[in-house]
């Protein structure tokens, strides 16, 4: 939501998190867009510790590195559209009187220190009108981070020679990937089920309504296996992808060791989803959605590389009484029905679900 530069030009979605980068760049041919570039690489432990960049020069080099690596098109532009890591963000539905633009810019910096609990001068804020515009008043979203947080951000961009033309939160990006032309005429939860955190975002008519983080993730799941079975990290990984959260292996009718090791995470888990859940439903309001939809969450989407662990949505399900599906990155890029392109099949896409929603973003800039 952060724009840096206005002029209208190519740009690359950039996905940037505390274990990995992912780049996304997208091309309209006639009236279909296609993937022409992408790639993936691991940031060392430390370089980025929850979502707080220690090291510049080294994700600099990093950056550098996944550029050159870049798989299909070359990329031949130094813009980007990057991610800005959920944990660090304020974000929030407002309601305004109608007011013209520049009085309404006056009443979003008024307001905003009634929501954000940082003097005004230490963070960048930003916010959009959410449709329908056609009420008695506005809602607005409005969006802040600290500059402690966006200026390592924009110094790593810069020594890596790359100029971001806009920032984004995460749950933005996510968004943009997953909801269809982007309106749900009901509430969804959004789970993004990453390497270091799970992020909860909810979507209703037009706009992010609630964001949340917790910090379960694929990662912790992996390192329970290798605690509990005694295996190093790369066995447990396999383990997990083979088995999820089967309760048979082989023939034998019992729970298998690696369910009985997730059980603790997957408990912690599905408590907390029910108490976000449980905490919207009791506080949602000025969604403009018929009264029969207006409050309760019709269903779940999963993304992340965490979504692929096997038997997970129907856990939830069965937990959180509501459909649980695995969300689509490609709903708004691939004709329907699609889920994957020749270069990712749909496991590697949900990786990517971020990076793809940016790349979306940047053909808006266009």
């Amino acid at each position: 939501m952060l724009e840096l530069f206005t002029l209208k030009t190519e740009a690359f979605g950039l996905d940037i998190s505390d274990l990995s980068l992912k780049i996304a760049k997208l091309k309209k041919r006639k009236n279909s867009l296609r993937l022409v570039s992408f790639g993936e690489e691991k940031i060392e432990p430390g370089i980025i510790k929850e979502g707080e960049i220690k090291n510049e020069e080294k994700l600099a080099e990093i950056i550098k590195v996944a550029l050159r690596k870049v798989k299909g098109e070359k990329l031949k532009t130094k813009y980007v559209v990057a991610s800005l890591p959920e944990e660090k963000a304020y974000l929030e539905v407002i309601q305004l009187p109608r007011l013209s633009e520049e009085d309404l810019k006056s009443a979003v910096i008024y307001e905003a220190e009634n929501y954000i609990p940082l003097p005004l001068e230490d963070i960048y804020l930003d916010y959009q009108i959410v449709p329908p515009l056609n009420l008695d008043h506005f809602d607005v979203l409005i969006a802040a981070l600290p500059r402690t947080t966006i200026d390592p951000y924009l110094s790593s961009l810069k020594l890596a020679g790359l100029q971001p033309i806009v920032f984004e939160i995460e749950s933005l990006s996510i968004i943009r990937a997953l909801i269809k032309n982007g309106f749900s005429p009901s509430p969804i939860l959004l789970i993004d089920l990453g390497a270091t955190k799970t992020s909860l975002t909810i979507f209703a008519g037009n706009s992010l309504r609630f964001t949340a983080f917790i910090p379960i993730s694929s990662q912790l799941f992996t390192k329970l296996i290798s605690q509990n079975l005694k295996v190093d990290f790369k066995e447990a990984e396999e383990l997990k992808i083979k088995y999820g959260l089967e309760e048979k292996t082989g023939g034998e009718k019992k729970k298998s060791k690696i369910f009985e090791a997730l059980i603790p995470a997957l408990v912690d888990l599905t408590q907390q989803i029910k108490k976000y859940l449980d905490y919207y439903q009791t506080h949602a309001s000025h969604e403009h959605l018929p009264p029969e939809n207006s409050k309760k969450v019709s269903k779940i989407l999963l993304s992340g590389g965490g979504a692929n662990l096997k038997g997970l949505p129907e856990l939830l399900s069965l937990e959180l009484k509501l459909p649980v599906e695995i969300a689509n990155p490609w709903l708004n890029i691939l004709t329907e029905g699609k889920k994957e392109t020749k270069d990712l099949t749909f496991e590697e896409s949900l990786k990517y679900t971020t990076a793809i929603g940016l790349a979306l973003r940047g053909l808006e800039e266009k």
